[in-house]
């Protein structure tokens, strides 16, 4: 199973910190973790060219809404992703406006939890 959090709202830098910090604080885990992070960075990226112990497998998505127009680019995403399951994934929205519609997307994938 992967452990899947949403961090949504805010700047993209606040919330790749939020990201960045819940990683420190699982620091020493050997877990496999992936990142779909929702639009471009804004030049505070926590996440650039840097290495990660263990390596992070970062995918950006371009900004919108993931449940409506960006639906099939976030099934395509996942699908891919999941072939090698992690065992981590936070996935990172702008807004909560559709945070219900997304939440109910993503147990559809079997091995998401």
């Amino acid at each position: 199973m992967t452990l899947t959090t949403l961090v949504i709202g805010g700047c993209a830098a606040s919330r790749e910190a939020a990201i960045a910090a819940a990683l420190t604080a699982g620091a020493g885990q050997d877990a496999t973790t992936a990142l779909i992070l929702e639009g471009l960075p804004d030049g505070v990226s926590r996440f650039g060219t840097e290495q990660h112990s263990p390596p992070l497998n970062i995918i950006r998505i371009a900004p919108g809404c993931l449940c409506c127009t960006g639906n099939l680019i976030m099934r395509v995403t996942l699908n891919r992703l999941l072939r090698h399951p992690p065992s981590r994934l936070f996935v990172s929205l702008a807004t909560a406006t559709h945070r219900e519609q997304i939440r109910f997307f993503l147990p559809k994938h079997p091995t998401i939890s």
